[in-house]
């Protein structure tokens, strides 16, 4: 793909082979950039992601980053040895409070980190390659328009051993109908929930962030209602795999994401996630959601789910 950008409605699409590196550092002059890459419980794919990016793109990112998420394995120790600089959750201005969730990484991630432009990577990716940050970074390197580059790939789905292209079953059976129909202007987002993505830093720090997994949605969402759609462009990077949750986390992983896409529905300003309502007797705050499901014993199961977000980090002292 070109990468010029078209006069088009749909984002500006380029491909990670559009942006080799030799480009980027010519692009880059003092641009300070930041890799991300929260991660809980990843201690067997963490150390060759590390390692995977220093190898590659150290002339490129100034800092590499590790926020571990309270972790109960061995993340931290094997991210650091692989080079990163490694911060749990729990250490970075425990003033505010401790939060479990990917978007508390990010945001807490500001604190401990000072670029122009920072990128997130997940840290649990079996197929995958350096060319992701490269894909994610240079449209923001190349454009001051861009303040958001979010990465789409083919997902890979192994189900028995038979993998096929059908991973993404959030983005797919969530995201991208909501989108279609509360914001057709994003209807081009490829994987609008994608966790390989770009930000500007002044962008970021203006942002409220769900603590959880709404933090895609919520900056896309964001981004186009300040900046419109010029504001954001998208990456082809190819293929990618990763270790796949159960049904039941999925589901509250879309709770989270229509939680935080309901509070921006309307642009008159943030509207709370109603109380969940199917068990009277239980008290539950206006950022808890109950999630029921049915187990093979026919006895429910209750899930708790958070739905609070952080407050812009400029806001906040």
């Amino acid at each position: 793909m070109n990468p010029d950008k078209p006069d088009v409605t749909d984002p500006w699409i380029t491909s990670a082979d559009d942006w080799p590196l030799d480009l980027l550092l010519e692009l880059k002059g003092a641009t300070r950039i930041a890799v991300v890459i929260p991660a809980r419980n990843e201690e067997r794919t963490i150390g060759g992601v590390v390692r995977s990016i220093l190898d590659e793109l150290d002339v490129l990112a100034d800092e590499v980053v590790v926020m571990d998420s309270l972790s109960s394995d061995s993340t931290a120790r094997v991210a650091a040895a692989a080079g990163a600089r490694v911060y749990s959750m729990s250490e970075v201005r425990p003033d505010l409070g401790i939060r479990a969730g990917k978007g508390e990484a990010l945001w807490k991630s500001q604190f401990v980190t000072n670029t122009d432009v920072t990128a997130f990577i997940d840290a649990d990716l079996t197929e995958w390659g350096p060319h992701f940050l490269r894909g994610v970074i240079g449209p923001l390197l190349a454009d001051p328009q861009v303040q958001l580059c979010r990465g789409f790939y083919d997902r890979l789905l192994d189900v028995g051993g038979l993998v096929t292209l059908e991973g993404g079953r959030v983005t797919e059976l969530v995201a991208r109908p909501w989108l279609a129909l509360f914001r057709p202007g994003l209807s081009g987002m490829v994987q609008p929930l994608a966790g390989e993505w770009a930000i500007r830093g002044t962008m970021l720090r203006s942002l409220s962030i769900p603590t959880g997994y709404g933090v895609e949605i919520s900056t896309l969402l964001d981004v186009h209602a300040r900046y419109g759609i010029r504001a954001i462009a998208q990456v082809d990077l190819g293929r990618r795999a990763h270790r796949h949750q159960n049904i039941h986390d999925l589901g509250a992983m879309a709770v989270e994401v229509l939680a935080a896409a309901n509070r921006r529905r309307f642009p008159s300003g943030v509207t709370e996630v109603p109380h969940s309502a199917v068990l009277e007797d239980e008290e539950v705050s206006p950022h808890e959601v109950l999630l029921r499901s049915m187990g093979e014993d026919r006895q429910w199961a209750v899930r708790t789910i958070m739905t609070d977000e952080r407050p812009p980090l400029d806001t906040v002292n």
